[in-house]
């Protein structure tokens, strides 16, 4: 049967409109979702055998190289490490005036407060290897300092049986730190007795059974061996608070109204009494300033030590004669203000050490720049030369003076550390 065209034509047209209305319906009204999954599948890999590599050898090596280095270069940091210097913790208690000697003028550590009245004064310093802390005054007393390690140093007065009796009861204190295990380590500087006679203290020495390892020792004993007994300076008279003097240009280069000074105790038939009696004899009594006293006084005022001082930055030469000892504050005084000491170079009674660089051996082996005497009456003939010298040649004399106890000062504080570092922490 034959349809006709325009049947089919309408036909195919609502067959089209059906099918647009089927499609609007869908995307518009249906909430049915279609979803695709996309499959992946991964190729199997048909297995190939390891390829040969002609560098492998080569890359062993470089890798064991490398290995060796990063190796090596652990060992050296560790080795870095090891060589950095230790720091070791000293204590230093002061109980005698020296010990400002030792902490201000030699080892050149601060001190707070800075009142030299207050009851309790303390610092600290480094010198080489050693972080030393420094505690003074009255109220440092048994019991009561703060002990924050385990190596010490007592700094005791020996002169006179009055101080031995205090310095003992503070060694029979620190002996019980030791026998407690609270210090391991004790080192003395001792004020000795000005003849030498310090019996008292050798059953202390760990030598003779007892714990100090190490003694600093004033004046010429016999004792000193330099394994564990040292000597020391007796340094200037702190007790008096004489400072610490910094030279400076006027110091040094200023015109000086006196040949020689001496301001002293001048005791009965001592040389002492020479001395004054050259002076007055020859007509230099004008020329140089000199003040006598009878009786010693311990302390001075205010007045009396400006006096002293003047003296000293005014005369080219202090004159030393020797008292109970040949060492005396008056030898390092004149060396702070560049005035050169005239010593009297003999020995005095007693048990010091007898011996061809005695007195003041220690001065003379760190080549002292003064002018030694044996009798006072070779002071006309030295103070006529003194009158020819030039004003040129008296600052250089003055400045290598003060340069030498310098470098003296800065040669005891490195003595001192080495000493202390050897024997408390050799096994360290």
């Amino acid at each position: 049967m034959k349809i006709p065209k325009r049947k089919l034509f309408l036909l195919i047209i609502f067959a089209y409109v059906a099918f647009s209305l089927y499609a609007a319906y869908n995307v518009f009204f249906s909430n049915k979702v279609i979803s695709r999954v996309h499959r992946v599948v991964k190729k199997e890999t048909p297995f190939v055998a390891d390829e040969w590599n002609p560098w492998e050898d080569e890359e062993v090596e470089y890798n064991s190289a490398l290995n060796k280095k990063r190796k090596a270069f652990k060992q050296y940091m560790a080795r870095i490490d090891r060589s950095k210097p230790k720091r070791y913790k000293v204590q230093i208690w002061g109980k005698a005036a020296i010990g400002l000697y030792l902490w201000e003028h030699i080892l050149e550590g601060p001190l707070n407060p800075t009142d030299k009245v207050a009851q309790w004064r303390e610092g600290e310093l480094q010198s080489g290897k050693v972080d030393f802390s420094f505690y003074t005054g009255p109220a440092v007393v048994q019991g009561h300092v703060p002990l924050e390690m385990n190596s010490l140093v007592l700094v005791l007065n020996g002169r006179e049986q009055q101080k031995v009796s205090y310095s003992t009861r503070w060694l029979e204190h620190v002996q019980a730190l030791v026998q407690s295990n609270t210090v391991s380590h004790v080192a003395v500087v001792l004020l000795g007795n000005e003849q030498c006679n310090n019996d008292w203290i050798a059953p202390h020495l760990k030598r003779n059974g007892g714990f100090v390892d190490l003694l600093f020792l004033i004046y010429d004993s016999p004792w000193v061996n330099d394994k564990d007994v040292f000597q020391w300076p007796l340094g200037v008279a702190t007790y008096r608070e004489f400072p610490m003097i910094r030279p400076n240009a006027q110091l040094i280069t200023s015109n000086r109204p006196y040949l020689c000074s001496f301001l002293g105790t001048v005791y009965k038939n001592s040389s002492r009494e020479v001395l004054m009696n050259v002076l007055k004899q020859s007509g230099l009594d004008k020329e140089c300033l000199t003040t006598a006293r009878e009786k010693w006084v311990p302390q001075e005022t205010t007045e009396s030590l400006r006096r002293y001082q003047t003296a000293l930055a005014q005369s080219e030469l202090t004159l030393c004669p020797v008292g109970i000892n040949t060492e005396c504050y008056r030898i390092y005084e004149a060396c702070s203000y560049g005035s050169v000491p005239v010593v009297e170079d003999v020995l005095t009674p007693g048990n010091c050490a007898a011996g061809p660089s005695s007195p003041l051996r220690l001065l003379k082996a760190a080549g002292a720049p003064f002018i030694f005497v044996s009798d006072w009456r070779e002071l006309p003939a030295i103070l006529e030369r003194e009158r020819g010298i030039s004003q040129e040649q008296r600052v250089d004399r003055r400045r290598r003076l003060l340069e030498w106890y310098s470098g003296f000062r800065q040669q005891m504080k490195e003595r001192f550390t080495e000493v202390i570092e050897e024997n408390f922490f050799k096994t360290v």
